[in-house]
């Protein structure tokens, strides 16, 4: 077993993989940017590293600062988390190329799943539905015209590269598309430095409905039921929930062996989502592959009973999965909510800084991941999110209803959150019936 390991993230699951550390008897190496320098993760680490200042690309992207920590620290591997480093297929080679153990997929499959063109013909490949659209990249207003008038509107304008909705344009005309078109590419290029994108059809209210697999080196993949991540804000997931409430056993099982059979052709290790659209008639429809862990990842622990992230630690140290496919069972409901400092009643306003007072949600059926605590101070340089509710229960009509004990027990004055919008979130009818789709924020709860 490892007898070190590296962190290369900050937060919540910086914290959530030094758990899964200790648990399993392994020195933890927590790095940090200056603005991190009070976060709570740090207290638990067995090493604490600066790397640089705030700034993300002079710290947490900065990949000779991460391995010379590494390497001054004398650790064996790396866990990336998500975000920052997570998907990048040149940070997994260096790490390689320096004898340190990425703790992830293969640099080669990153970058066969980060591209959403070659992801996209490989699932064609494997035999998984995938949405009518371009063969490969668009190159020209021409062709993407072209393309609309075969395929029919509204379609959808996505950039190859990154994800989060940035290089994303829907189009419902010839003209709207041309606009579309171009603007998807400059904002692509600017988010990702790659201006590629492609084309597909727009499903029109569908739900988001994603497959969590993960995959050991002896050639064993196994998908742990899915994760219903419809409800969303331009694009950003705000609530997930497994199981999905409308998904039946047979379309279950169709989804989550179409992600084996993805992943096996992808020659994937480590822990991945593969994600679809599903429309009203329960089609569905491959949009990509995350080769990471995700942040709902939560969800699905609590309805199959285990540790992702220990899986993932398991796996890159050359052992086999602890379980098999037939060990999965899916038991109860849960969800999980993205506490973010933002104020939904100003646009989504970012709300940073310093938490006055804070009490974390407990009790039955509660488990709150966050690095936040009373006096700490939420620096404006990251990622807005500061915790994530997941509550479990047996049943989706008990989950909700202690989702709203537990959002009534959240305090942390000195910072708006999201928490609010999820109050009345909790009292709409027709989510607390489960009839929502990836438009359904933005239609009842955005600002006009």
């Amino acid at each position: 077993m490892f007898h070190r390991i590296l962190i290369a993230n900050r937060g919540e699951i910086a914290l959530r993989i030094m758990r899964a550390c200790k648990d399993l008897g392994i020195e933890t190496v927590a790095v940090y940017s200056e603005a991190d320098k009070d976060s709570l993760h740090l207290r638990y680490a067995d090493e604490t590293i600066c790397i640089g200042p705030a700034p993300s690309s002079e710290s947490y992207l900065n990949i000779p600062a991460l391995i010379a920590a590494a390497e001054i620290s004398d650790v064996e591997a790396i866990h990336p988390g998500y975000g920052f480093l997570s998907e990048n297929e040149h940070f997994a080679e260096v790490c390689q190329s320096c004898n340190i153990k990425f703790i992830g997929p293969s640099p080669t499959a990153i970058a066969q799943c980060g591209d959403k063109v070659a992801a996209k013909r490989l699932a064609k490949e494997a035999g998984v539905p995938c949405v009518p659209g371009s063969d490969g990249p668009v190159d020209n207003e021409q062709e993407a015209l072209a393309i609309a008038r075969k395929i029919g509107f509204p379609v959808l304008v996505k950039a190859a590269a990154g994800g989060g909705g940035r290089g994303m344009r829907v189009a419902h005309n010839e003209p709207s598309l041309v606009t579309g078109y171009h603007a998807a590419r400059t904002e692509a290029e600017k988010a990702f430095k790659d201006s590629t994108v492609y084309l597909e059809k727009y499903i029109e209210k569908p739900r988001h409905v994603e497959i969590q697999i993960i995959a050991d080196t002896f050639g064993s993949v196994v998908y742990l039921g899915e994760r219903d991540c419809s409800l969303q804000r331009r694009h950003q997931k705000l609530v997930e929930e497994s199981p999905c409430p409308v998904l039946d056993d047979k379309t279950r099982q169709l989804m989550g062996d179409a992600a084996v059979r993805l992943a096996k052709a992808a020659n994937y290790t480590s822990a991945g989502t593969v994600e679809f659209l599903l429309d009203k008639d329960k089609n569905f429809y491959f949009i990509e592959i995350n080769s990471r862990i995700q942040v709902e990842h939560p969800v699905t622990e609590m309805v199959t009973d285990t540790d992702l992230i220990r899986e993932m630690i398991l796996v890159a140290n050359g052992e086999r999965l602890s379980f098999r496919q037939e060990d999965i069972r899916m038991r109860g409901h849960a969800m999980e909510f993205r506490i973010n400092a933002e104020d939904p009643d100003q646009n989504f306003k970012p709300s940073p800084g310093l938490i006055r007072t804070f009490v974390a949600p407990g009790g039955p059926g509660v488990r709150w991941d966050s690095h936040i605590y009373q006096g700490y101070s939420v620096p404006p340089h990251y990622d807005s999110m500061v915790g994530k509710l997941i509550v479990h229960r047996h049943s989706r009509r008990e989950a909700i209803a202690v989702a709203r004990r537990a959002l009534q027990e959240l305090t942390t004055e000195g910072i708006k959150t999201t928490a609010s919008l999820f109050h009345r979130l909790l009292d709409h009818s027709d989510f607390c019936a489960g009839e929502v789709d990836t438009g359904f924020i933005d239609r009842y709860f955005s600002p006009r």
